[in-house]
């Protein structure tokens, strides 16, 4: 399962990275519970390694509501160099959500919560074995964050048998395209729409 903020015209960020549209129509208490379902349903997440590194920089810190299952629940990082000593420049989206949430970020971690980013799981091997390889494990379902480059390479592989997409009502014109990596179109099936006060609306698809 893959879940992403996008324009309504695609895109995951500007074309430098920039995130503020997202946080412009989202943080609703109907919003928040729809993000909060889907992650507590989770049964691991897993992400690409600057993902890792701004979620690392911000969740443990957080006492947003969101904070406890991206805490708490296992994490799959997906590099092929690893993540120890690997100096990550803060993306602009890191950025943006620490300025917005300055009253609700400077909580302090328990050693559980420093731990389970310190020193999560990490994959090295080639995509798809290793993404097959977690699907036959036992638990809840997979839910994967990006960023953009491993969503498009999920997206790709055809290893997103769900999309749990916030379309936020915005046209950016430019910018990072979730889908630019698709070599044929993928004909897809509307499970669910529920929209927000914000004029957000989270769409659920599934492949055909």
């Amino acid at each position: 399962m893959l879940k992403m903020s996008v324009s309504l015209d695609g895109f995951v960020a500007g074309p430098n990275g920039e995130a503020d549209w997202v946080f412009r129509s989202s943080g609703g208490a109907d919003s928040t519970a729809w993000v909060l379902d889907t992650l507590r349903g989770a049964g691991v997440h897993i992400m690409g390694s600057r993902s890792y590194h701004d979620m690392a920089a911000f969740w443990p810190y957080s006492d947003m509501p969101i904070a406890p299952p991206m805490n708490d629940i296992p994490k799959v990082i997906f590099s092929r160099t690893g993540i120890k000593n690997t100096p990550v420049d803060p993306s602009p989206m890191l950025a943006e959500a620490k300025a917005r949430n300055a009253g609700r970020h400077g909580a302090t971690p328990t050693a559980a919560v420093l731990q389970s980013w310190a020193e999560p799981t990490v994959a090295s091997g080639d995509l798809v074995e290793e993404v097959l390889r977690l699907k036959e494990q036992p638990g809840n379902y997979i839910l994967a964050h990006g960023g953009a480059r491993f969503a498009q390479s999920l997206i790709a592989a055809g290893l997103v048998d769900e999309y749990r997409l916030g379309i936020h009502p915005v046209v950016l014109g430019h910018g990072l395209s979730l889908f630019s990596a698709l070599r044929s179109p993928v004909d897809l099936h509307l499970v669910s729409m529920t929209p927000f006060a914000s004029g957000a609306v989270a769409a659920v698809y599934q492949p055909a």
